[in-house]
């Protein structure tokens, strides 16, 4: 133990180590204190605290004592500080201390929503899932330490009539990454809270970090809680970018990341991944339920009060979500989902939540040796070279957010070797798959009932546009009667039950699309042509109203 007469932090335990310290009062008021040496306000690397209560309290001779309960080097390490404090008087006064250590209780959370429950139950009365209460310990905050609703951050906040509020656009950080520009609504928005997840390997790492790497003039933390600060400079050595105002930290403690972002003010603060960073203030372990909740909760009041982006990365789970309670999908500003087949080279980025864009948009990636290239006309590399002459392929002109591509449909059906036939569909909906054969069966009168339907889109891409209806269908007609579709032939339709031909949306769009790439005939709904002058196209426009016509105009 050791003291000093004026503004004295007083270790309990290990207090040999270090030197009296002082307390620099400009750091007081933002609730972070920096340990530094005596008469100096150059903070140690090694003793730097987040303040979680004061507490105020007399004791003998009239002394007044302030009690700071901190989370840094030691759990809820106890500290004094006063203005005339002696070596006696510590003594006594540190079982009155000890006293207010934080109280821990156990209480049971669910890994899905996040709901808790005094006991253990089988299923969750909020989300409905079985299993996925897990036991974990909680601090008790009691009256005494909760603070007094309605008298707190009262100048920080305050009520302001809506004509009052001056409207501005947001600020947006150029990314010098089309893509994610495009996919983000324009940029990354200041101060905003942005969440990217994906499949383990599928490239989120390396998507950020050769993003940041290209941001030359903006001044970059990136913290990483996976990976150490070796293998991220092996990484970027191999993506060749390098910027000068990126700083790495490998670090899981929230507390010093705060610490940490305080000092270097960075422009943009990456954590990598939000599953692996714990607060102190939970007794939980990393990437349960209350860590989660807690980090992100504390990340999104930095982003918002300090106006600096945070781009958060997280891992998803087993059904293919966000790992974690949902609410960190609610609280963040935007969701960016990566998708991919490990087994192929194309990555896709949507987004599933945009609080400052649209969730339409779709950004296409290639993955390389030295990292992910942008592919801005996917067409060319989602078509095969030469498929003259093979059966059960069809070309499709989808729309993905604001860009149209084509992308080839492949079918293959065969007689079932066993009883009940299969159906499999890869980067299609499985159900709208079956209803469409059900169409088939029903208005075309082509019989598929022994047969196994296996339908793929080729280039590991999933597609959601009901505009691939026609050339599903058509794909898996040309497959059974072993006929095949002529090259230079694009087909754009949504399939309706009574087998019509539905218009789609933008179909000069589509149609200009399959134009430019050199096709030479197009199938579209009837009376889709509305305000379009297709006679200035080259390529030739046929209508069709039901699935029948349409299959006479491909096999005759």
């Amino acid at each position: 133990m050791f003291s000093n007469r004026n503004n004295t932090f007083f270790f309990e335990k290990k207090a040999s180590r270090y030197p009296p310290v002082a307390i620099p009062s400009r750091f007081a008021s933002l609730g972070v204190i920096n340990i530094c040496p005596c008469g100096t306000e150059k903070p140690l690397h090694i003793s730097r605290y987040i303040v979680k209560k004061v507490g105020r309290f007399t004791a003998g001779a009239g002394r007044v004592y302030y009690l700071l309960e901190t989370v840094g080097i030691w759990r809820r390490a106890v500290y004094f500080y006063s203005t005339g404090l002696g070596d006696t008087d510590f003594y006594v006064s540190l079982p009155k201390a000890l006293k207010r250590m934080v109280k821990t209780k156990t209480v049971y959370v669910c890994s899905g929503c996040g709901a808790d429950s005094p006991k253990w139950i089988g299923k969750c009365p909020s989300c409905g899932q079985w299993n996925t209460y897990a036991e974990e310990r909680i601090a008790i905050e009691t009256a005494a330490r909760r603070e007094i609703p309605g008298l707190t951050g009262l100048d920080k906040a305050q009520p302001v009539l809506l004509r009052d509020i001056a409207a501005a656009g947001e600020t947006r950080i150029d990314l010098k990454d089309g893509e994610l520009n495009r996919v983000l609504g324009g940029g990354l928005v200041k101060g905003s809270l942005a969440l990217i997840g994906g499949e383990p390997g599928i490239g989120k790492s390396t998507l950020v970090l050769q993003t940041i790497l290209r941001l030359n003039g903006l001044k970059t933390l990136y913290v990483s809680g996976e990976e150490s600060a070796r293998q991220l400079k092996l990484r970027a050595d191999r993506i060749v970018h390098a910027s000068p105002d990126c700083y790495i930290l490998s670090e899981t403690n929230l507390q010093q990341i705060f610490v940490h972002a305080l000092n270097i003010q960075p422009d943009l603060l990456i954590v990598d991944s939000i599953q692996t960073i714990y607060s102190e203030t939970a007794e939980s372990s990393p990437g349960s339920v209350t860590q989660v909740r807690e980090c992100s909760a504390s990340i999104l009041t930095y982003a918002k009060e300090s106006g600096v982006p945070v781009l958060l990365i997280g891992h998803i789970n087993k059904e293919g979500s966000i790992a974690g309670p949902k609410v960190l999908e609610h609280i963040v500003d935007t969701v960016l989902q990566f998708e991919g087949d490990q087994h192929y080279m194309y990555r896709i980025l949507r987004s599933v939540k945009n609080r400052f864009g649209s969730t339409a948009e779709l950004g296409v990636y290639e993955m390389r040796q030295d990292g992910l290239r942008e592919v801005s006309n996917p067409s060319e590399l989602l078509l095969a070279q030469n498929h003259e002459g093979l059966s059960g392929v069809a070309i499709a002109a989808a729309i993905e957010g604001a860009r149209s591509f084509l992308i080839e449909t492949q079918a293959l059906v065969s007689s079932a070797v066993y009883g009940t036939p299969q159906r499999s569909a890869t980067g299609f909906d499985l159900r709208r798959m079956n209803m469409l054969l059900a169409v088939l069966e029903k208005r075309a009168g082509f019989k598929l009932p022994q047969k196994d339907v296996f339908l793929n889109i080729a280039g590991g891409l999933k597609v959601n546009d009901p505009a691939t209806d026609l050339a599903v269908i058509s794909a898996v007609l040309s497959s059974s009667l072993d006929m095949t579709i002529e090259s230079g032939v694009c087909l754009s339709g949504e399939v309706g039950l009574s087998g019509e031909i539905r218009p789609v949306n933008r179909i000069e769009q589509r149609i200009l699309e399959a134009e430019k790439l050199g096709f030479g005939r197009i199938l579209i709904p009837h009376n889709n042509l509305k305000g379009f002058n297709a006679s200035a196209c080259k390529i030739q426009i046929v209508q069709v109203r039901k699935v029948e016509e349409a299959f006479r105009q491909l096999f005759g």
